[in-house]
């Protein structure tokens, strides 16, 4: 197989998050630069509060980066909403040129892999990554509104509200260094539970994964940290045990951001966080100041997207997933084992 691995030259200046009441009480709630006590943002509507939400992580990423505007060339963003409206809308003031994207919950990884690529070849100089995901929204799309009151699966997960932006530049322009990415192939093994997204992405994961390993002749201990999107406490089970069979030990470095923004026992999330938010949020404010600070020298962090929309569910079928990959290094590692 040809290499598809992408060697780029671009750094990731500043993250910011922006998060709902759950997210804030969980674990690293702490660490969030924004949240909102009912959700709402104080908007009228749940799609209207998720414009709201990457309006202010947008704006929030610019005052964190010292950059106006005009210094931004052009925006990658997308969301869970049908024709991706979240962002759409909540992007709509600013007069930049937009790039609307749809991976599902992989959408940030990938809007930094098109971002990190364009900057690397010269066309642009700094760019931003944008997504966002709500509670509220999703399972009034996906599922059933939340009057209903329906009984959830202990497989299900809970969709994070909240909303990453990144401001992605040229190579020296921060410590956090993104030096090679690997898109995604679409991977459908024939799971049809929308309950169950992480059983569905999970293979997507295995499949990017092993393809970079080979590649890169890099094993998992080579990294200080791997990390998934949302496959959650299901989906995370399902790959280290399969990558265990594939010959990788992920038992030692390996976690999912679905697992890190929630208590699941305490906060009654089942099978962890999902969501175009669960990622960004989790980057930005939990996995970013990491490498910023130099704890971790070299990650892996996968974006993993089961890829569904309301009409494939009301027919009933399986669910194609997708995980896009980037590797994220402190400036002061020597880049050569791509």
């Amino acid at each position: 197989m040809k290499n598809q691995i992408i060697k780029t030259n671009a750094s990731i200046i500043c993250g910011a998050s922006v998060v709902g009441h759950k997210e804030h009480d969980g674990p690293i709630g702490h660490l969030f630069d924004i949240y909102d006590e009912n959700d709402r943002f104080k908007q009228k509507t749940w799609e209207k509060s998720e414009n709201q939400m990457q309006k202010l992580a947008f704006e929030n990423a610019l005052r964190k980066a010292r950059l106006q505007v005009c210094d931004i060339d052009a925006l990658f963003a997308g969301d869970l909403l049908n024709q991706c409206i979240g962002s759409a809308y909540g992007l709509l003031d600013f007069d930049i040129p937009y790039f609307g994207l749809y991976g599902a919950c992989s959408t940030i990884i990938e809007g930094i892999i098109l971002a990190s690529s364009l900057i690397s070849g010269g066309v642009f100089k700094k760019c931003a990554a944008v997504t966002s995901s709500h509670f509220c929204s999703a399972e009034q799309q996906y599922r059933t509104p939340l009057e209903y009151g329906g009984q959830r699966s202990p497989t299900a997960q809970w969709t994070v509200t909240g909303s990453g932006a990144f401001i992605v530049g040229e190579e020296t322009e921060s410590k956090v260094r993104i030096t090679a990415a690997l898109p995604g192939i679409v991977i459908d093994k024939g799971v049809n539970d929308a309950a169950n997204m992480g059983a569905a992405m999970a293979p997507a994961a295995i499949d990017t994964l092993i393809r970079f390993f080979e590649q890169s002749e890099t094993s998992p201990e080579d990294y200080d940290a791997i990390f998934t999107g949302d496959l959650g406490y299901e989906g995370s089970i399902i790959l280290k045990e399969l990558m265990a069979v594939e010959g990788y030990d992920m038992s030692i470095n390996y976690e999912d951001c679905g697992n890190i923004i929630f208590d699941r026992e305490r906060q009654d999330v089942h099978s962890g966080g999902s969501g175009c938010g669960c990622s960004a949020v989790v980057l930005a404010s939990y996995i970013l100041p990491k490498i910023q600070s130099g704890e971790y020298k070299k990650v892996l962090m996968i974006g993993t997207g089961a890829m569904m929309s309301p009409s494939s569910l009301k027919q009933g079928l399986s669910i194609p997933a997708i995980a896009h990959l980037i590797m994220l290094e402190h400036a002061e590692v020597q880049n050569g084992n791509i």
